[in-house]
């Protein structure tokens, strides 16, 4: 027995020395290979959460790889699927908003429209809406052609702009020195009093027999902002035309909208070589029946460009229900406000991620624009409108400027996506995950991520012939671009 142990002693200590012998050395196993290949890229992210912890911080990028990951990808995004093209996102400037920015000090302004408008600065807002004259946020009841009781302008030679000359067109070009490129929509709250049913702001309808004249006014509008180098790239005939209230208001049903279209507003632009867009409706999303009827009628139809909705009622999908009636034709996202009902900094930013950034732009909007642009402490200037509404952002009296969550709700579109981006196809994911895709002009893509649960998340993603690992932490938004 002893015999045969000191022979497998030998035995092994010659295998031993075979093994670490300097002439036949030891070929090293290869490293483990990385989860899908080599590094190729990186992407860039910017992150918030609704702590307020983290405002739209930049985080250490995120590797792409060129081979697939471990495991199989949650989110497959398609880039060669394009959907509609994104025209941008914004605000609006109302009068209100106009006369607090234009009250700030020249330096305290010039850095709040870099905030606001500079794409590599700042959040990079791209689109604008305004009110043709007054509405519940402007500093007063007036229109652009006033007249007094019992009199009437049929050939509008009292037409001014004057009001506005006060605030708002200073502002928007202060605005366009920062952006020029910037877009442009405008909305009546009502016509002048002496055009309508009741002779009054408030309520009431068009009279038919001023149909002519009131299209004449939206292009005395287009053309005396032209004058002072302002271009309006859109029209909605009527804002809220179902709804009226003890402000500037009036009532356009579908019915007189079309007619207001096809037999003036649509020929007089086309005969003045006016180029701005017609937006039907511009109310909310519970009557998806009033776009299409306008869109319906045959004389009609060509003059318009799309539809208009805001949040205040419905479900988004009657964007979708309108894009499937009329595929060909736009479709816009023009108002949703915050305000003291609902104050909370994360349960607000992350509605409106989900509900209004993601959830017009899945549903075919080529634009999301919030409402008020700025108000004070006091959630004024108001015009007998909302008493508690919540600009996106706060300028109070002392000149201190406040971000409010809209901001960074914006933000994380209007930075990353920009005007002629595509919305490309991604999938859904279930359990408190949202996203929407984009493909920018210069070939970057842009990815918002929404993570509305209390865990974090990873996530694989492809992306073509790219692949990512997404840490999503809980409660938080996040946009990455590569």
């Amino acid at each position: 027995m002893n015999r045969i142990i000191a022979i497998l002693f030998v035995f092994s200590v010659s295998l031993l020395n075979i093994q670490c012998s300097d002439d036949d050395p030891v070929t090293p196993l290869p490293p483990p290979s990385k989860p899908g290949g080599e590094v190729i890229g990186k992407a860039q992210i910017w992150t918030t959460n609704t702590a307020g912890t983290q405002l739209l911080d930049k985080l250490p990028v995120v590797d792409i790889y060129g081979e697939p990951l471990s495991s199989d990808p949650e989110l497959i995004i398609d880039p060669t699927e394009k959907y509609q093209e994104i025209e941008g996102f914004g605000a609006a400037l109302t009068g209100s908003s106009a006369y607090l920015i234009n009250g700030l000090s020249s330096g305290k302004k010039s850095d709040l429209l870099k905030e606001l408008f500079n794409p590599n600065t700042g959040i990079g807002i791209s689109y604008l809406r305004m009110s043709v004259g007054a509405s519940d946020f402007s500093l007063q009841d007036f229109t652009y052609n006033d007249m007094p009781a019992g009199e009437t302008d049929a050939t509008l030679d009292n037409f001014s702009l004057k009001e506005d000359e006060k605030n708002v067109i200073p502002v928007f070009k202060d605005i366009l020195q920062v952006y020029p490129e910037l877009r442009i929509m405008g909305s009546p709250w009502s016509a002048p009093a002496w055009m309508k049913t009741n002779k009054s702001l408030y309520g009431g309808s068009l009279k038919q027999e001023w149909y002519n004249t009131y299209a004449h006014y939206f292009v005395k509008y287009i053309e005396g902002y032209a004058a002072h180098g302002i271009k309006v790239d859109a029209i909605t005939p009527q804002n809220e035309p179902l709804h009226q209230a003890q402000y500037p208001t009036m009532i356009m049903e579908a019915g007189e909208q079309v007619e207001f279209i096809k037999d003036h507003l649509g020929p007089l632009f086309r005969s003045e070589g006016i180029e701005t867009k017609i937006i039907a409706y511009d109310h909310n999303f519970d009557k998806p029946q009033y776009p299409i009827t306008v869109l319906s009628d045959e004389e009609a139809y060509p003059y318009v460009d799309g539809s208009a909705f805001h949040a205040y009622a419905g479900d988004v999908s009657a964007m979708s229900q309108v894009h499937n009636a009329f595929p060909e034709k736009g479709l816009y996202f023009t108002e949703i406000s915050g305000g003291e009902w609902a104050t909370d900094f994360g349960d607000n930013l992350k509605w409106n991620i989900k509900n209004i950034f993601i959830g017009t732009t899945r549903n075919w909007s080529k634009n999301a624009l919030l409402w008020n642009l700025a108000l004070d402490e006091n959630s004024g200037p108001t015009n007998n409108g909302c008493q508690d509404c919540r600009g996106v952002v706060t300028i109070e009296s002392s000149g201190e400027i406040i971000y409010n969550e809209e901001f960074y709700a914006l933000a994380h579109f209007s930075k990353f996506v920009r005007p002629g981006a595509s919305r490309i196809a991604s999938n859904q994911i279930s359990g408190g995950i949202f996203n929407v895709a984009f493909q920018n002009p210069d070939g970057t893509i842009a990815l918002v991520i929404l993570n509305e649960t209390t865990s974090n998340r990873n996530i694989n993603v492809q992306a073509g012939d790219k692949y990512l690992k997404i840490n999503s932490t809980a409660n938080s938004v996040s946009t990455l671009v590569w």
